[in-house]
Parts: structure tokens; C-alpha cells; sequence
């Protein structure tokens, strides 16, 4: 069975950069677009950033676009999202995820996604 797993959150301030990381453990994902999804408190989950096989197609969500990068590895089986310039309307739980009804393509609908890590904390302060 596969199972996601995400590093890297963490406290930082506003302008700052983080990295997150996830693995996926138990076989690989390597075919299936994954995607990095957010919940802040409150809120519903927003879409962030998503990425194909070999990264032939990425995404991101128009609130990050601009300041996040996602890449892949898929020899690795990992995925990462680069942060930059944080805002503290990021804080939120960062999921990584996994779409495995799509191949070539990305999707924004949070709901399409049916494998999830169990998220890691962001938090950034002003």
C-alpha cells in the first residue's frame, strides 16, 4: 500500500523561503500527476500546485503562482514544493497528494486528488 509522507513545514516570517518534500513509500506514483493541496484554519482546502510525470505538465494555483515551484523526482519517487516570499495568508497545512485517475494532464479540483499525506505546518508570521 502505497503512503505519502511530507517534511519541511515549519515556523518561518513573512519574505522568508521554505522547502517541503514528500515521499511516497510502498511502491511508486512516478505515472500519476501529484500535487501539493492547502487547509488553512477555517477555510476549505485550496488547490497550490500540481506536476505530471517527468514535469511535462505543472500547474499552480493564482495565489502562488509567481513565488512557489513544484518539481518532482519521480527515481526518487519524491515531489517538493519550493516557497518563496511567504505570506502569512500561507499559513495553512500542506498536503501532498496524489491524483491517480489522470495521467497526462494536472487538475485543480482538490476532490480528484484520492491519495494524501498527512500534511505538514506552515506557518508564517508577519
Amino acid at each position: 500500500q502505497v503512503q505519502l509522507l511530507e517534511f519541511g513545514g515549519g515556523l518561518v516570517q513573512a519574505g522568508d523561503s521554505l522547502r517541503l518534500s514528500c515521499t511516497a513509500s510502498g511502491g511508486t506514483l512516478s505515472k500519476f500527476p501529484m500535487g501539493w493541496i492547502r487547509q488553512a484554519p477555517g477555510k476549505e482546502r485550496e488547490f497550490v500546485a500540481a506536476i505530471t510525470w517527468r514535469g511535462a505538465v505543472i500547474k499552480y494555483g493564482d495565489s502562488v503562482n509567481g513565488r512557489f515551484t513544484i518539481a518532482r523526482d519521480d527515481a526518487k519517487n519524491t515531489v517538493s514544493l519550493q516557497m518563496s516570499n511567504l505570506k502569512p495568508e500561507d499559513t495553512a497545512v500542506y498536503y501532498c497528494a496524489a491524483d491517480r485517475g489522470r495521467l497526462l494532464t494536472v487538475g485543480e479540483d482538490v476532490d480528484e486528488y484520492d491519495l494524501w499525506g498527512q500534511g505538514t505546518q506552515v506557518t508564517v508570521s508577519s
